[in-house]
């Protein structure tokens, strides 16, 4: 699965990580999607939920073995 936009947030500590993903998908249409990379730990715990919360759908979610994940997130997927 193609994304229509990628977003490293592995620099980035909560609540940061939702701010800044937030704003990404502001620019996305419905339907479209964002491939997020992240720390494990805080960001890996609380992000897919805050998405989900806000509407937005999680595709796959994969462990990069690399004390990363990624995170393929479908905006408005749930609406």
């Amino acid at each position: 699965m193609n994304a229509d936009e990628f977003l490293d947030i592995t620099d980035v500590v909560c609540p940061m990580t939702f701010v800044k993903t937030k704003v990404v998908l502001e620019d996305l249409d419905d339907g479209q999607i964002l491939e997020l990379r992240l720390n494990d730990g805080e960001p890996i715990q609380n992000l897919p939920r805050s998405l989900k919360d806000d509407g937005h759908k999680i595709l796959e979610l994969a462990n990069n073995d690399d004390g990363t994940f990624t995170i393929l997130v479908e905006k408005g997927g749930l609406t």
